[in-house]
């Protein structure tokens, strides 16, 4: 696929599911930052209201897949969409910046988020590459986003700006559940109604990563281990 000029390898979760052996990050001394959506929408469940929340997967998928990756490289956490009563685009928190073994650091942050708020998820992925310090060296960024873009932020320039000021940064995109804005009732009943590609795939594009869209806990599982996984893993 071609992005704004740029060759992108968006992944299906099947395919995700069958590239999970074969990790992108060969280079384990490089740092990682995860950043992960919190935003309200994350404790929405489908349509219907049938099923769970979209955060009990995710919750899910982070305490079986950190436990294999971060005993082997260095990993930091964002967190964005709790805000506050007047400002609900104001929650980016940066949990800590890349540590060794952090596992059940990652771990305990997301169980511990009550999704709130909004989708900035520009200005967290921006915070997360000044905390790799993306000018002097070179460092992974992995977004999990189930939405759009809501409080004003540009992905797409902020993939411009990545690609031609970092050194080697590297945005992967896990799309999480992703839908569109409109249900039809002519689709209800349907599974996995208005599936759709979130706005932050030009992310990816633009800084020589992987976009991939996820539906299930193994599927998630799988695509924090391909872009997020490092090769002494396996």
């Amino acid at each position: 696929m071609v992005f704004s000029g740029v060759w992108v390898r968006t992944v299906s979760a099947a395919a995700a599911l069958s590239l999970a052996a074969v990790p992108l990050a060969a280079d384990c001394t490089e740092d990682a930052m995860i950043v992960f959506d919190g935003s309200g929408s994350m404790a929405e469940t489908g349509f219907n209201q049938i099923g769970e929340p979209r955060i009990f997967d995710a919750r899910r998928a982070m305490r079986a897949v950190m436990p294999q990756i971060a005993p082997n490289r260095r990993i930091g956490l964002i967190v964005y969409g709790p805000g506050t009563a007047t400002d609900t685009c104001s929650g980016i928190d940066l949990k800590f910046a890349p540590r060794p073994e952090a596992a059940s650091s990652v771990i305990d942050a997301i169980e511990g988020l009550q999704p709130e708020g909004r989708t900035a998820l520009t200005n967290a992925v921006g915070l997360a590459a000044r905390t790799l310090d993306h000018t002097r060296k070179p460092g992974t960024i992995v977004l999990v986003t189930d939405g759009k873009e809501t409080c004003g932020g540009q992905p797409c320039r902020l993939a411009t700006e990545l690609a031609a000021e970092g050194v080697a940064t590297t945005v992967h995109v896990i799309g999480f559940k992703v839908r569109g804005e409109h249900f039809g009732w002519d689709n209800q009943g349907v599974s996995g109604y208005n599936k759709t590609i979130s706005v932050a795939e030009c992310l990816a594009a633009e800084t020589g990563g992987e976009y991939v869209n996820t539906e299930t806990v193994d599927e998630l599982v799988a695509a924090m281990e391909r872009t997020l996984g490092c090769a002494l893993l396996y």
